[in-house]
């Protein structure tokens, strides 16, 4: 009888740090012990520009390291085509669709469902939990507060993509709605398309 086990050849995934504590859930809760994950700031989202620069650094690292299998944990995120030429000349695959909003949703569903919601302001987890961060300070609402309503004046709602259930996120997520003064919706995703795409990488 044999008993031995293939194991997994190590792999790196470079994500975004927005997306860690999901990656990490996946990863443990799948015995993906072969997995690597290294994480770039989750504020780039506030600035696409430093991804494709910050991944092409990172991916050169990891190939320094040895890794033969290398998985990009993000989507197109505002890079404008640039992340996918990156991935085209390094040969790397990455997760699929155009930012989290979409493949925590299902990328299909959430395509056909923005068709008919362009004016909703999507929260994730992550984003919830940072909204301040995220949200407040870049665009510096809370020195400037008339600027509320210029920035967020085409929007009707908040729509709060839950990945956990957490009454203290969801809390947050209504305050979130409030200070913008806009509709709040509730919608629980879980890890969506995301869960897949690091157990097949």
């Amino acid at each position: 009888m044999n008993d031995d086990v293939t194991t997994p050849e190590p792999l790196r995934i470079i994500a975004c740090g927005a997306i860690a504590r999901e990656v990490i859930a996946i990863k443990q809760m799948n015995g993906l012990d072969h997995v690597d994950l290294q994480c770039l700031p989750a504020i780039w989202h506030v600035y696409p520009d430093k991804i494709v620069p910050g991944l092409r650094e990172k991916i050169a690292e990891a190939r320094a390291e040895g890794y033969k299998r290398i998985y990009i944990g993000y989507a197109e995120c505002g890079t404008q085509g640039q992340l996918d030429k990156l991935c085209l000349e390094e040969g790397i695959e990455r997760i699929a669709g155009p930012h989290c909003y979409a493949f925590f949703s299902g990328t299909e569903k959430f395509l056909a469902e923005c068709e008919n919601e362009f004016t909703a302001f999507y929260l994730t987890d992550l984003i919830t939990r940072q909204f301040e961060a995220f949200v407040i300070e870049p665009l510096k609402l809370d020195k400037h507060p008339e600027l509320r309503d210029m920035v967020f004046g085409n929007y009707t709602k908040i729509v709060y993509l839950a990945q956990t259930r957490d009454e203290d996120l969801e809390k947050k997520a209504r305050w979130a709605a409030d200070y913008l003064k806009l509709d709040y919706e509730y919608r629980f995703t879980g890890y969506g398309d995301l869960a897949p795409a690091v157990i097949n990488a």
